[in-house]
């Protein structure tokens, strides 16, 4: 009966959502069913997104402080998000989705402090007849080996609880592509696995009222090694390409004109483009879950590790690049003017997680050269202890520097402009078909 109850809750927009981080994909994911109707909790630890959030104003791309302001309420209100610090809010809700960030450590081995720390709070506050849902990347084996022994343990149960009886459990990863305006919450397929067919029912009455496509699955270990999957193929796959570009830096072949080439045939094959490196918060970070699991079995998982070397190794190439062109023109890299154009890893996005700019600055310093840059979405960032600034006149910046290094094209940029005013370019992008 618990789980027809909660149904029916999803199916009249009645229930009251809670969503655990307010990142990325928590708030886009709270905006979504706001909109629906649903009286939204947003939970988050940061102090600062919380106090952003009460005013009204989003520090996400995607979602504008126009399309969020009129949400927010100040207490759990249907078609309203209500914002706040305390995980004792999960009391009021019927479901948890759970949108924290698992990073990977020094070591390339999975952090999930911040998936135990919420898990624990949310363990504190569960009360029977609940769905919480996982939607945080991780290793497959994380929702069965890992939440479920937690949730099964909560004070609520008064003893060991079970899930698909006393609360309902699933995994359903996260899809956000930031900046994308084709794809969305609302319309990118949503993969749902449960760990009883009674939990996936629940899950995927839920999302079926907010996302127009809803995938079940037989099990959270399959939804979590699908998007594991999703995210190892690009990686394999740049991987390939940035090498296939460095082959022809050797072979004196333009990559670009290879791949445009290659891309005329109509099957067998998907076009990749080479670039700096590979950024953001999937990429470069959910293929090491899945190598690091298989270690476990004693597996090693070689594409994985062979695509994750290659692409680690091109912030050192492109800073070879930079030296070289500079060697052609008579002038050494110590103490030449580079601006860096785009530190975001990907255009039109203000997300700098895991860019290869970033490491192909600090490349370039510890070369001793003088390194700015310029971003129209990155006004400032820290970056291993140091900071820097947009530079605030970007043509003069283009005048006066003696090399420019094209790493993200946002569309915002005058390339044509830029083309004529700058003394040497380096052009990651291929932005500038001329660019060395």
């Amino acid at each position: 009966m618990a789980d027809q109850e909660l149904i029916n809750k999803f199916n009249q927009h009645t229930a009251v959502i809670a969503i655990a981080g307010m990142g990325y994909v928590g708030l886009p994911l709270a905006v979504a069913f706001a909109e629906k109707g649903f009286a939204v909790i947003g939970i988050d630890v940061d102090e600062r997104k919380i106090s952003a959030l009460q005013q009204g104003q989003s520090y996400i791309r995607d979602v504008t402080s126009a399309r969020l302001a009129p949400l927010l309420a100040e207490k759990p209100t249907p078609g309203h998000i209500f914002a706040t610090g305390d995980y004792g809010a999960v009391q009021q809700s019927d479901a948890v989705l759970i949108c924290v960030p698992t990073p990977l450590n020094k070591t390339r081995d999975p952090d999930v402090r911040f998936l135990i720390s919420a898990g624990e709070s949310i363990v504190q506050n569960m009360h029977e007849g609940m769905l919480v849902v996982l939607e945080s990347t991780t290793y497959p084996g994380t929702t069965e080996e890992l939440l479920q022994p937690m949730l099964e343990q909560a004070p609520a149960w008064q003893g060991r609880g079970r899930a698909g009886e006393d609360f309902f459990l699933a995994f359903s990863p996260e899809r956000i592509d930031p900046g994308r305006a084709d794809w969305t919450v609302e319309n990118t397929p949503k993969i749902v696995g449960g760990v009883t067919l009674a939990c996936r029912k629940a899950a995927v009455t839920l999302y079926s009222q907010v996302i127009q496509s809803v995938v079940p699955v037989s099990s959270p270990a399959t939804a979590e090694m699908a998007k594991l999957l999703e995210n190892t193929f690009r990686a394999v796959n740049i991987a390939l390409v940035n090498e296939v570009a460095m082959m022809c830096d050797k072979l004196n072949l333009d990559v670009w004109e290879v791949i445009e080439a290659a891309a005329t045939k109509p099957y067998g094959f998907m076009k990749f483009t080479p670039g700096p490196g590979v950024g953001g918060h999937c990429i470069p970070l959910d293929p090491h879950y899945l190598s690091w699991k298989l270690k476990t079995l004693n597996y090693n998982a070689r594409f994985i590790q062979l695509a994750g070397e290659i692409n680690t190794e091109l912030p050192y190439y492109w800073t070879q690049k930079v030296q070289d062109a500079l060697n052609n023109v008579g002038k050494p890299l110590k103490d030449s003017r580079i601006l860096v154009l785009g530190v975001a890893y990907k255009k039109n996005i203000d997300d700098v997680r895991e860019s290869p700019a970033l490491d192909i600055i600090e490349l370039l310093r510890q070369k001793h050269a003088a390194v700015t840059y310029h971003d129209p979405f990155v006004p400032s960032f820290a970056h291993n202890g140091v900071e820097m600034h947009s530079v605030p006149d970007l043509a003069a910046a283009v005048r006066t520097a003696d090399c420019v290094l094209i790493i993200t094209d946002h569309s915002q940029y005058n390339w044509s402009q830029i083309a004529r005013d700058a003394r040497l370019v380096v052009d990651t992008r291929h932005v500038l078909p001329s660019a060395v």
